[in-house]
């Protein structure tokens, strides 16, 4: 691309990054985190232990794609954690400083009611497919409750372009730059080129109707990857105990220096705390609950506070690893990161904490996080390209721009492909947050519901029509009487589901 082209690109997509983050989506954020926190008494803090015990709950619905609690929770966790818990902690870190973190956790901690309320939401307005698997969103929840299904479109066509487009380019992006430990003038040599000719063909050979083995990447290798980052960073911070007095003083300090936020607030540790949380958690922006709503629970609040838990294993668990490693490295330097960003930087902090063979291991991590991530932001989008019209021809098409999307993120620049993303992922975040203030009122009934059956000391059931005033629902409209457990041990089924191959297994999110 000529240069004074991509200059001028960078500079109108970063004024409007800029513009949207400072002046409306920090606020907004803030804003229903704080209301929604309060309005349900701190769902996120109080109910932390139904977190972790709605996941044994089995499926309630016959059906070969119907599924647990337990897997759309792995289904949304795999979307949450991707390259932003990588390489997007340390852009946030290396440009805005240290006290990033901080924001970041505060955002995840309040956040986690946004991610209650959009989720029990998605569950109360779900639908049911023909072979028992349910599907949902803010697309189908503002048709439904709010009876607007331009607005559901909106919604849809911000989701497409943000996650086919915005994320699944930033994805491909972050698996180019990953190759700059190996390749240095990988950008120029045609590396680059390559990768994303390898991607397109592997990302086509799916989307098109490929081998449902490439499933297993994203339900079992992704998770198991997971937790093993998780091990590294957790070696890397206890092997360097002595260094985390200073990196704990690092991030107060940056934190809360207040004459660098107001000074530029627009590139502060505050809001690139938020952006870089928001990228990395989803919590508010809608993409989570579209995963969310195809688990069979017997009440919406279930599904909501399992969500809630998904945010804190994103953002508390995975991104602080990533954090750490990387201020440790930033201590280990004198309090520098030279001119080291994004997956380099995550790298060499690996490298000067463990060695090469932890440089390799993180490159294995980003490409199997990524590639997991390209083909679930594609389903993603793919749902909601069904909600709009449910055409071969516009589903063709629609593949296509996908895999040139795919293409042009492995030869972007850095600065660009963050602030596509951004944007993007911004004003989907926006319609989303307001769709949610507008319909809060029935989350807020529902947890009630919930809280009044918890206190009875039954096993909570929601049907619909106990709630006086609510819109129609397609999914609720039956009772504990109605209720069976179908299926073996959750976690049990996860896993065999996923190994199945050649099997209709659940779709994979990002």
């Amino acid at each position: 691309m000529n240069g004074d082209l991509m200059d001028g690109l960078i500079a109108i997509t970063g004024q409007i990054s800029d513009f949207m983050y400072t002046y409306i989506l920090v606020f907004l954020l803030i804003f229903c985190a704080v209301y929604f926190t309060i309005r349900t008494k701190g769902v996120q803090i109080r109910y932390i232990k139904d977190m972790f015990t709605q996941l044994t709950e089995k499926r309630h619905v016959e059906g070969k794609k119907s599924i647990s609690s337990f897997q759309a929770l792995m289904v949304s966790t795999a979307s949450r954690v991707g390259t932003g818990n990588i390489a997007g902690i340390a852009t946030a870190v290396a440009t805005g400083g240290p006290g990033a973190v901080f924001w970041m956790w505060i955002m995840a901690l309040a956040g986690a009611a946004s991610a209650f309320v959009e989720s029990t939401l998605a569950q109360i307005w779900k639908v049911r497919g023909k072979e028992g698997e349910f599907r949902g969103g803010p697309a189908y929840y503002i048709e439904q409750a709010l009876g607007k299904r331009w607005v559901g479109v909106l919604f849809a066509v911000l989701l497409i372009i943000c996650y086919a487009y915005g994320f699944n380019g930033l994805q491909a992006f972050n698996m180019a730059s990953a190759l700059e430990y190996y390749i240095p003038d990988y950008a120029t040599n045609g590396a680059a080129v390559a990768l994303g000719i390898v991607l397109v063909v592997m990302t086509a050979f799916v989307i098109f109707g490929g081998s449902k083995r490439i499933s297993i990447i994203t339900s079992i290798v992704v998770p198991v990857m997971a937790l093993a980052y998780i091990g590294l960073g957790l070696f890397i911070t206890f092997t360097n105990l002595d260094q985390l007095p200073a990196v704990f003083a690092y991030i107060g300090e940056s934190a809360f220096d207040f004459q660098s936020i107001f000074g530029g607030f627009a590139g502060s540790v505050v809001v690139l705390g938020i952006k870089r949380g928001l990228f990395s958690n989803e919590a508010g922006m809608g993409s989570a609950p579209n995963a969310a709503a195809t688990a069979s629970v017997s009440h919406p609040v279930k599904q909501g506070l399992v969500q809630s838990l998904s945010v804190y294993i994103d953002t508390l668990i995975v991104c602080t690893c990533s954090a750490f490693m990387v201020l440790i490295f930033y201590v280990q330097s004198g309090g520098t990161f030279g001119e080291l960003n994004g997956m380099p930087l995550v790298q060499m902090a690996v490298n000067s904490a463990v060695g090469e063979m932890g440089i390799h291991f993180v490159t294995f991590a980003i490409f199997a996080f990524a590639f997991s991530s390209l083909i679930g932001n594609y389903f993603y989008a793919e749902s909601n390209i069904r909600f709009i019209k449910n055409s071969p021809v516009v589903l063709t098409i629609f593949r296509i721009t996908c895999l040139v999307a795919i293409m042009v993120g492995c030869l972007n620049n850095f600065t660009l492909a963050w602030n596509f993303a951004d944007i993007t992922m911004g004003f989907m975040a926006i319609v989303n947050l307001i769709a949610i203030l507008l319909l809060g009122k029935w989350a807020f009934k529902a947890l009630d519901d919930y809280t009044a059956q918890k206190k009875a000391g039954k096993d909570p059931v929601f049907v619909a029509d106990s709630i006086e005033g609510m819109p129609a629902t397609q999914c609720w409209h039956i009772g504990s009487d109605d209720l069976k457990d179908v299926g073996p041990q959750p976690v049990k089924e996860y896993f065999e589901e996923a190994i199945d191959a050649g099997g209709d297994s659940f779709e994979p999110a990002k």
